[in-house]
């Protein structure tokens, strides 16, 4: 990660590494239990115990630690492919350590059977069990104590794809009462316990179709079900959420593997994370104005206004269970952070953050490594009642892809100081004094007990609360949780007190309690936020704005503009607050700031305000800011992509204004400004607009032979330059600008032109035009080649193009040429073009015919692999495997390293660090065993015949973007789709091993092996 993308950040990453206790000798390559610990390193003051293992546990996934401190996990076997494979079902296991030796050896089955397949949440709420497992969350109770639900019931239902990690997870019970849980971009709605679709508390379905709200969701309920809300929205995978006891809310995110862009997120609620296009739902990869050029940030479209900036990017991996240790057991630099797990690099960390303005920076300190053993795999996290923590490990070969490859071993951690034996205190809610004391302590299971129990007592609680709330010398944490309690009691003076309470609190994190209640109490956060306007601390003016979203009064507007005075023009964190504040009522907002001083939007300040803000007129002054001489053009796509964001009109008046402004002297800014703006316009009536065409023709002069001149001809039909695009084509047939001029030609029906491009004397330029042609695999283009076929008079390089285009261009012309093929009537030296493009046809049965009529050769030196067992023990030599990779092997042509290679499969940069010699040999050998999620092959049946395969690379509700296997990309509109199917195999051939000998295959892995890009700045500096 290079500096600039440091410093784009909106936080400083810093990896610090705690020097580890020398570990235990461990065995090369040991997966036995006993040497399991040796794999580990462990941070400086700590020490890890094993637990629990196999043969007693496989596989957990999730896992909480009761008031007792007992352990309960969910046990995984019927995953994906192994689904059915224990017919009795998965398991919830209570694991007991009775003698105090560190070690569980009490185990009871709480519960097993197929509903629970899969599970990948678990809560223990006293005798209630909530067990998350898509499509339902379920609540188990035992009412007798036999350690057996007497009774299941439904939480909510039809939420989330089955047998998919990107769906629902845990539950957490929160500070206030409530329930928190979240689910990934598989989750796609949630259903209450009937099947009812639920409408959250803002009036919308929560339901993810961009109606607002995208994707991955964390969410609040009562422990009902009832009062849900959507807490933010736009994540790919958030695996889990925490919550602190200020109600603060952590969350971690998955990228599109090979992407290193992992993420951790402080949850500002309302706000849109940024994992697809909020205009649009398109995803990352979609061309914008202003995309980052470092992947990690264009992901989360950190460019785009209206985008919550990320906490912390830690580059690759498989991000899974987290959590916040408020306890005091482990060393003080764990004290109030987030832990969490990241199965993929084989570690446990922390985030150490403190306050950035009116968000967070933070550093990584990692808990637990897997230095030894890249099988570790931690699924979950846990605080334990004594203030330890207990870690699942899924241990696997690989991690993600839904590939589960071991079933049999499973491991379970405990991590505390070295010889703190585990001895969970007694917990006794019964009387006041007891309640508190555990209302203070650091596991969710234990606070749950002591918040009922408080609520219960009522006024007999009040008193000792209130002294608790207003002890200065007590942990600020523990003052939280009293004041929620307080807050909850039921008693609505009660309520109001305790919001009291908190706004005069000196400590900023309480103020923000105290503004957090107010809201969930429904008490009027109008009179409270004005007493807070002009507050020290940023993030309590922060939350400010965040209360103000949902009140209808009418003093909003010159609260947010008080508000807005005290932004000090850099703060992200805040200018998102400001946007989450004024949504649907920007304009009144901004025209109060503009009444306060009529200078407020013309300065530095104001120009980022303006670029964040959706008002009536933030088109116009928009325009304004990019035709100001004074602004600098590294800042002109900033503010062009935040045209994007306006209404239509104004969008277009504004485009309108830039393309006929005089932009100076300066051709270079000037062209970019007319370029940009001519994308934007709605009507592109250029009739009775010299000055429009004449500014046209200049950015179309600027940009000749590039991928936006290609788009300009298209989009205002410059027939006078229709013949460059014939010469591009002939030129670039195997890039995307090549083949985009073709497409473009024949959608504006020019055929004949592209004939005569098929008929210049030059055979180099023909067959150019040619292959252009055949890769648009385009019905269209198919009605253009086929007449080539049996015309021998021309060149052979063309006749080949043109049975290749025809085949992949039209399902009816490629059956007629199977039929050619099987008659012997087509000429043979056609047949190996045609054999190539039957072969990897789209369409499954004109595949199976191509096969049939073109058997594929044996093997390289007609050798059978070895099992892959034995295949894992041999070593290759990197220098060769590397040559392999980018040659013979043709891995080069899909997947990207350092930076090298084209973008269709995942980025193999840091292949080494995430899979094991196993679970790459088995992703080359059986590639569609496991597919990453978003690197599924689509079909796309068009209505014209045409049908295209490849990557998603985006779809929205208006058109699909799909890349294929050279990739180039084909973007279709939704009505020109007849059939669009996701497919169940792989884009990656399966026969790679025909064009490799096995010592081929061995130095290929050697080399896959050495790909350990590092994740973060700080790793770059060390090294």
């Amino acid at each position: 990660m290079s500096i600039r993308l440091l410093m784009a950040l909106c936080s400083c990453v810093v990896l610090v590494d705690i020097a580890a206790a020398a570990p235990p000798a461990q065995k090369v390559n040991s997966r036995k239990a006993g040497d399991a610990v040796a794999g580990l390193d462990v941070a400086k003051g700590l020490e890890a115990t094993l637990f629990a293992s196999e043969p007693a546990i496989t596989s957990l996934t999730n896992l909480d630690v009761d008031s007792r401190g007992r352990v309960w996990v969910c046990e995984v076997v019927n995953y994906r492919k192994n689904r059915g494979r224990r017919k009795a079902g998965d398991r919830i296991l209570i694991l007991e350590d009775t003698n105090g030796d560190g070690r569980s050896d009490k185990q009871t089955v709480y519960y097993q059977g197929q509903d629970i397949d899969s599970a990948m949440g678990i809560c223990v709420l006293g005798n209630r069990v909530i067990v998350s497992c898509s499509p339902n969350v379920l609540v188990f109770t035992d009412i007798d104590g036999d350690d057996k639900p007497d009774r299941k019931q439904p939480l909510f239902t039809r939420t989330g794809q089955p047998q998919h990690d990107h769906s629902a997870h845990s539950i957490l019970f929160g500070p206030d009462g409530k329930l928190y849980w979240n689910f990934g971009n598989t989750g796609k709605a949630v259903h209450d316990y009937k099947g009812d679709p639920i409408t959250d508390l803002a009036g919308n379905k929560v339901v993810d179709n961009g109606r607002p709200y995208y994707g991955g969701m964390p969410f609040r309920c009562d422990p009902d079900g009832g009062r849900f809300e959507v807490l933010a929205h736009n994540f790919r995978n958030n695996y889990e959420i925490t919550v602190d006891s200020f109600g603060t809310l952590w969350q971690s995110d998955n990228d599109d593997d090979g992407n290193r862009a992992v993420r951790i997120n402080f949850v500002m609620e309302f706000g849109n994370f940024g994992y697809r296009s909020q205009l649009t739902g398109a995803g990352w990869r979609a061309p914008r104005t202003g995309m980052h050029r470092e992947v990690p940030i264009r992901h989360w479209h950190q460019n785009d206004p209206g985008v919550i900036p990320n906490l912390l990017q830690t580059g690759a991996g498989s991000p899974t269970g987290i959590t916040v240790y408020e306890g005091r057991l482990l060393p003080k630099i764990f004290h109030g952070q987030v832990i969490h797990c990241d199965a993929g690099p084989n570690v446990v960390r922390a985030y150490p953050a403190t306050v950035d303005g009116a968000g967070y920076k933070a550093k990584i300190v990692n808990v637990l490594k897997g230095t030894r053993d890249n099988w570790f795999r931690p699924a979950d996290v846990c605080v334990a009642p004594d203030g330890s923590l207990f870690i699942t490990d899924w241990y696997d070969p690989g991690v993600g892809g839904h590939n589960q490859r071991d079933l049999d071993r499973g491991r379970l951690f405990r991590v505390a100081p070295p010889g703190h034996r585990y001895r969970p205190p007694k917990i006794d809610v019964g009387t006041v004094p007891g309640a508190i004391d555990a209302l203070k302590n650091p596991a969710f299971s234990v606070r749950y007990l002591a918040f009922t129990a408080l609520q219960s007592m009522g006024a007999r609680a009040r008193g000792p609360l209130l002294q608790l709330v207003r002890d200065r010398k007590a942990d600020p944490r523990h003052r939280a949780r009293g004041l929620w309690v307080l807050g909850k009691s039921g008693d609505q003076a009660a309520a109001a007190r305790a919001v009291e309470e908190a706004l005069a609190c000196q400590h900023p994190d309480l103020r923000i309690v105290g503004l957090r209640l107010a809201r969930q109490i429904e008490h009027d956060v109008v009179p409270l936020v004005a007493g807070l306007v002009g507050d020290p601390s940023p993030r309590v003016r922060r939350e400010c704005l965040v209360a103000l979203r949902t009140s209808k009064s009418q003093r909003v507007p010159r609260l947010w503009a008080r508000l807005a005075a005290t932004y000090d023009g850099k703060d992200r964190w805040y200018l998102e607050a400001l946007g989450i504040a004024a949504d649907g009522r920007w304009d009144a907002c901004l025209a109060a700031w503009k009444a306060t001083n009529p200078n407020n939007l013309d300065g530095p300040d104001g120009r980022n305000i303006v670029w964040r803000s959706r008002g009536s007129e933030t088109a116009a002054r928009l325009a304004k800011i990019i035709i100001d001489p004074a602004t600098p053009v590294a800042e002109l796509p900033r503010y062009l992509r935040a045209l994007d964001f306006q209404t239509a009109e104004s969008r277009n008046q504004a485009a309108w204004q830039l393309v006929v402004a005089d932009h100076g002297r300066d051709r270079g800014r000037a062209g970019l400004i007319v370029a940009e703006a001519l994308a934007r316009l709605t009507s592109v009536d250029l009739a009775g607009k010299p000055r429009a065409r004449q500014a046209i023709n200049r950015v179309a002069d600027q940009a000749r032979g590039t991928a936006g001149y290609v788009q300009l001809v298209a989009r205002f039909g410059l027939a006078d330059r229709y013949p460059d695009l014939v010469a591009l084509a002939a030129k670039r047939p195997d890039e995307q600008t090549g083949i985009d001029a073709v497409r473009a030609l024949l959608a504006h029906k020019q055929q004949k032109l592209l004939v005569g491009g098929l008929s210049v004397k030059s055979a180099v330029e023909a067959t150019g035009v040619a292959r252009a042609l055949a890769n648009a695999s385009d019905a269209r283009a198919a009605v253009v080649l086929r007449p080539l076929i049996d015309e021998a008079k021309r060149p052979l390089s063309v006749r080949r193009e043109a049975v290749r285009g025809v085949i992949r261009g039209s399902r009816k012309e490629a059956a007629a040429i199977v039929v050619r093929v099987r008659g012997g009537r087509l000429p043979a030296d056609l047949k190996q073009a045609a054999g190539a493009a039957l072969v990897t046809h789209p369409v499954a049965a004109i595949r199976k015919q191509g096969l049939a009529l073109f058997p594929p050769p044996p093997s390289k030196n007609n050798k059978p692999l070895p099992p892959i067992a034995e295949l894992v023990k041999r070593r290759g030599k990197v220098a060769v495997g590397k040559k392999l990779f980018a040659t013979t092997a043709t891995c080069a042509k899909c997947h990207k390293v350092a930076g090298q290679g084209k973008e269709v499969g995942p980025d193999l940069s840091g292949i080494g660090r995430k899979l094991s010699r196993a679970a790459m040999l088995e992703s080359v050998l059986f590639p569609s065993a496991g597919i990453s999620h978003n690197y599924e092959s689509y079909v796309a049946a068009l209505v014209d015949g045409t049908v295209l395969t490849g990557l998603m690379i985006s779809q929205t509700p208006a058109s699909v973007t799909i890349r294929n296997v050279e990739a180039i990309d084909r973007t279709v509109k939704r009505s020109e789709i007849e059939e669009l199917k996701k497919q169940t195999i792989s884009l990656m051939p399966a026969d790679l091993q025909k064009t490799m000998t096995v010592d081929d295959l061995v130095n290929v892995i050697e080399y896959l092996t050495t790909l350990r890009q590092a994740n973060t700045t700080a790793e770059v500096k060390s090294k």
